[in-house]
Parts: structure tokens; C-alpha cells; sequence
């Protein structure tokens, strides 16, 4: 039996059917309570003693008046509460709401005390299956977010022109009609490999991590598209998985998830390098348009004819400017202009030889008298001056003195001339320079002056 919080003190249930005889009725004994007094304790028991919270049921008995608030019945199999869903609690729209919708009320229970009806006050309400996942929807990305896994920098580039496409979807569902029909049409050329996975139900998650992991091992594709058609919130519930989004976040191959419509969002759109609003767009994404591809190749390819023979052009000339700088500087050309050039300062300078002889022969010719007296006069004076000084030396001459009758003594051994007797002794050779030839004698005695 509940027990709830009023004023203070707990009060259980059956203090309050203590005060009601076994027919229901008041007990007539002092204290005895009205039934306003009655519904006015239970509402304020039910809104104290029980929490807000969310209610799961089927719609039924709906009622639109003119206030623009909404009353109906949430139901299940055995049992029903009347629901009031007041005007300034509504966001967004509520005409979609109709008889029969499983939904999901949150709200406070309380009690219409003038009949004394139990009834769920709904501030927020949405349909039952898809308002639960879209929770879960939310913190799974808002955690993704934290870890990072949704920045842009991780994102990988696309390839320009992929070799090879690997598609992971249902073999037989219309994504995969459409992605090989777009493909076919832009670009045909460019093979494509499909790994089918299960893209609905609970064993999808898996079957694309494997169809991935496949991809991945065998290394054969440059991109990846991800994806399938449009379905409900349920239906896509498979590219929602946290395990599918780190194996993406993981993939060195770079992924397009085209999972549903454009409006649709999923995880796998997040983390994936590139989000394609349809399998479609994927395929428009992954690949260039072969018009347009070859439209660019063409073009590419006058422009390089262009640059080319402008480099012919400008080569040639180049060429022939060089043949006739070779043509210039080769041997035979050089011995010819050296010839001209010798022959030329040949002819100058005979020219030069016979003005200059013209001019000359006067000049040398006095020159040369003037040189042979200037010579002839040099001469003269410089024998006199000669014969002045032979005579002056040979007057002081020792050999002027020998003429006189005089003799210079030498030492015999040493070529010392003799000065004084004390210089040799008896025994000692000597030798004497005479006028005419020399003395070699033997000292047979000496005396000093």
C-alpha cells in the first residue's frame, strides 16, 4: 500500500479509509470531513507524493475544444487515466496526435477535485517508440561529440577519381539500384564491390561492422558508401549503433554514409568523413561526371598542345640562334676572321713602316752624326783623363820604387812583407821582388837598427 508525505507526517492509505464505514459512508463522528475537503487531501497526496514522470499508453477519447487544450485517455490492456494537456504547455505542433497513437506522456498526476477524478497532467508528450530512441539518439551523440569522434579534423579527403567503389549495403534493397545507376551513368568505367550487410533489424549493427572489416582487410576499394534507404526512426536504427560508429571513426578507407532521406540524420552521418543525403547523392559525391571529366581532360590536353608548340617555337629559335652563334665561333670561321684581321694589320703597319721611313731617314741621320762626334769627343777625353791617372799611379807605385833600385822582402811561408829585421830570424826563407824578377834566400843573420 502507498504511503505519502502530507504535511509533515506520513499518512498511509488506510487512514484514510479508516474514517469511511464498511457502505463507503462517513463514520458520523466528530472530525468528519466533506468530499471537497476529502478530494482536496487526495490531490495534494498524489501531487506530493509522486514524482513527475513519463506514462506509455494508447490514445483514446480525444477531445480538441475550442481553448486549445487537450483532454484524452491513455490506455493499455487492462486499465486507463484521463489526461489534460493544457495550451501553454504545448510546443510545436499536436494536430498529429489522433485516436489510436501509442505515445509517451510525461507529466504530474493530480485530481479534478470538483468530480474527483485521477488524471495525468501531460506537459511533454511524443509518440511512444520513436521518443525513447530519440533519447538515446541524443546522449549517444552527445557523447561521440565529447570523445571527439564527429571534428573535422579526422575527416579524410575523397579521392578525385577512385579506382575502385565499395558499397556496404542490402544487396537487395533500392540504395544499392540507385548507387549502380548513378555510377553507371556518370563515370562506368569505375568497378564497384558490394558487401552486402542486413541494414534493419538487430543484427544489422554487426553484419555492416563485418562488411566493413571485410572492406577493410582486403584493401581493394579507395572509397566506401554507407548506407540505405529512407524508413522511419526505427528502420534506421542500425546506423545508430555506438560499436558501428567507432569501427567508421576507425576505417583507414574513406566513408560516405548515405543512410535514408536528406531530413534523416544518424550517428554513421557524424562520424563518417562525408554525409550524402541519399545513396544517391553518395554516388554523385564519390565520383566526377565522365562529361564533365572528359570535358577537363580535353581541355587539359589543347592546353598542353598549346604550351607544347609554343615550346617548339621558342626552342626553335633558340636553335637557330645557337647554330648561328656556333656558326660564328667555330675553328674554320675564327681562322678566317683572324686572317682578314692579320692581313689588315699587315697592310697597316707597312703602311705605317714606309710613312715612318719617310719621316725618319732625315732625323737618323743627323742623329747619327751627332752620335758619332758626340762619340768621337767622349772618347778623346776620357783616354786623356786615362793616361793622367796611369801616370799619377804608376808614380806612386811600388813598382816605380824597384826601378829606383829597391827590393820588397817577403816571408817565404806567409807572403808577410818584411818591415823589420826583429820579423825573421837566421835559417828563415825570404823572398825579394826586384825591379826585374825575385830572390829566394836563406837568413844567415839578422840585426836590428
Amino acid at each position: 500500500m502507498y504511503a505519502f508525505e502530507f504535511f509533515g507526517k506520513s499518512l498511509a492509505a488506510s487512514d484514510i479509509l479508516a474514517n469511511m464505514d464498511n457502505s463507503g459512508q462517513a463514520n458520523a463522528i466528530a472530525g468528519a470531513i466533506t468530499v471537497s475537503q476529502l478530494n482536496r487531501q487526495v490531490k495534494t497526496l498524489l501531487e506530493q507524493g509522486l514524482p513527475r514522470l513519463w506514462v506509455e499508453g494508447e490514445i483514446s477519447n480525444l477531445a480538441r475544444p475550442a481553448s486549445g487544450h487537450l483532454y484524452f485517455s491513455l490506455k493499455d490492456s487492462s486499465a486507463q487515466i484521463r489526461a489534460a494537456f493544457f495550451r501553454q504547455r504545448q510546443r510545436g505542433p499536436t494536430i498529429g496526435f489522433k485516436e489510436g497513437d501509442q505515445v509517451l506522456a510525461f507529466g504530474r498526476v493530480s485530481l479534478y477535485e470538483p468530480r474527483g477524478d485521477y488524471q495525468l497532467i501531460v506537459e511533454q508528450i511524443e509518440p511512444a517508440g520513436e521518443g525513447a530512441l530519440k533519447r538515446q539518439f541524443e546522449l549517444l551523440k552527445n557523447k561521440l561529440a565529447a570523445e571527439g569522434l564527429f571534428d573535422e579534423a579526422h575527416k579524410q579527403e575523397l579521392p578525385a577519381l577512385p579506382a575502385r567503389i565499395g558499397v556496404i549495403t542490402s544487396p537487395s534493397g533500392a540504395a544499392i539500384r540507385d548507387i549502380i545507376s548513378v555510377l553507371r551513368r556518370r563515370f562506368p568505367s569505375i568497378p564497384v564491390v558490394i558487401y552486402p550487410a542486413a541494414v534493419q533489424g538487430e543484427a544489422a549493427p554487426a553484419e555492416i561492422i563485418a562488411a566493413l572489416e571485410t572492406a577493410i582487410r582486403r584493401d581493394e576499394c579507395d572509397v566506401l558508401i554507407m548506407g540505405r534507404g529512407g524508413g522511419s526512426l526505427e528502420d534506421l536504427w542500425a546506423f545508430n549503433d555506438e560499436k558501428l560508429a567507432r569501427a567508421i571513426f576507425d576505417s583507414p578507407i574513406p566513408i560516405v554514409s548515405a543512410v535514408g532521406h536528406e531530413i534523416d540524420f544518424t550517428i554513421a552521418d557524424f562520424v563518417a568523413d562525408v554525409r550524402a543525403p541519399t545513396p544517391s547523392g553518395a554516388a554523385e559525391i564519390v565520383v566526377p561526371d565522365r562529361l564533365d571529366w572528359l570535358r577537363a581532360v580535353n581541355s587539359l590536353t589543347a592546353r598542353v598542345a598549346r604550351l607544347g608548340q609554343r615550346a617548339l617555337e621558342d626552342k626553335g629559335q633558340t636553335l637557330d640562334w645557337l647554330s648561328r652563334r656556333l656558326l660564328q665561333g667555330s675553328p674554320q670561321t675564327t681562322l678566317r676572321r683572324q686572317e682578314a684581321q692579320l692581313r689588315e694589320v699587315r697592310h697597316r703597319l707597312a703602311a705605317a713602316m714606309r710613312q715612318s721611313a719617310l719621316w725618319l731617314r732625315p732625323q737618323l741621320t743627323s742623329l747619327s752624326q751627332r752620335l758619332s762626334s758626340s762619340g768621337r769627343n767622349r772618347i778623346a777625353a776620357a783616354s786623356h783623363r786615362l793616361d793622367l791617372a796611369m801616370r799619377g799611379l804608376h808614380s806612386v807605385s811600388p813598382l816605380a820604387t824597384l826601378d829606383r833600385g829597391y827590393a820588397i822582402v817577403e816571408r817565404a811561408d806567409t807572403g808577410k812583407v818584411v818591415l823589420n829585421a826583429a820579423d825573421v830570424a837566421a835559417g828563415d826563407d825570404i823572398r825579394a821582388r826586384l825591379a826585374q824578377g825575385e830572390l829566394i834566400a836563406t837568413v844567415k843573420s839578422t840585426k836590428n837598427a
